[in-house]
């Protein structure tokens, strides 16, 4: 089985090389692996160069952000199955992508975990667990976590792309369209998959929290389901308590 992942980038520089070591290092061999950077201005094409024998397709060239990245990459991949890693984030360990591989049967994706670190990757912040996510909760905002999903090609495919409308939220978006695409089944790993830095576009300050939530209860409402400013609120509390979960 052939594994495709895109990772996009952007100046990319203090970051990437621990992005690129991780896929390097995965024993699992059969990986398409494809870079997407946004036409950089720092190192961080220098450093992409020196793991040549990793990637499989470069693209560099300015791009209408993270998600217009995001829809070059997956235009690109031809793998049986497509995952994505961001820029400062790392696969937990050698063996993650051998995981997903022996635990995809009949099934057309898997989710898992991811734990928060800071910039070193070495101190745990935060644990994100799916365990708990059903369709039911995306009307109150809540979502596997994105960065360890991979689903099989002809899902994205028939979802197509990533919503450039939203700035924040697309990704909320996309995994609405994956999971309620029909006669598709979706398998939960009880495992932690992805390593991030604590930080990104999201969680970057209550405004952009605010225009989130905003895109969020669009996205549900473009889907066709009930959300409100009430329902969004609601998941304030569990998220504190899963705010102390390591």
């Amino acid at each position: 089985m052939k594994v495709s992942i895109v990772t996009v980038c952007y100046n990319s520089e203090k970051t990437i090389k621990d992005t690129l070591e991780s896929i390097k290092a995965q024993s699992y061999k059969n990986i398409e692996y494809i870079v997407v950077d946004g036409g950089s201005s720092d190192n961080t094409k220098n450093i992409i160069e020196q793991y040549r024998d990793t990637i499989t397709t470069f693209v560099s060239e300015p791009d209408n952000g993270l998600y217009d990245a995001m829809n070059k990459g997956i235009s690109l991949a031809t793998g049986d199955i497509i995952g994505t890693l961001n820029s400062d984030d790392i696969l937990f360990d050698c063996d993650v992508i051998k995981y997903i591989v022996d635990n995809f049967d009949s099934v057309d994706g898997i989710y898992a975990d991811v734990g928060f670190y800071d910039a070193q990757l070495q101190n745990k912040k935060r644990h994100y667990s799916s365990k708990g996510f059903t369709k039911q909760k995306f009307s109150r905002g809540f979502m596997p976590a994105h960065p360890s999903l991979y689903v099989k090609k002809n899902v994205y495919d028939a979802v197509g792309d990533y919503n450039l409308e939203y700035k924040i939220a697309s990704d909320f978006d996309m995994l609405i369209r994956i999971f309620n695409l029909q006669n598709t089944h979706y398998k939960y790993l009880p495992k932690e998959l992805v390593k991030m830095r604590v930080g990104g576009v999201s969680t970057s300050g209550i405004s952009a929290n605010i225009l989130l939530n905003k895109e969020i209860i669009n996205s549900c409402h473009s889907n066709g389901l009930k959300c409100t400013w009430f329902s969004i609120l609601s998941k304030y509390p569990e998220k504190l308590i899963g705010m102390f979960k390591k």
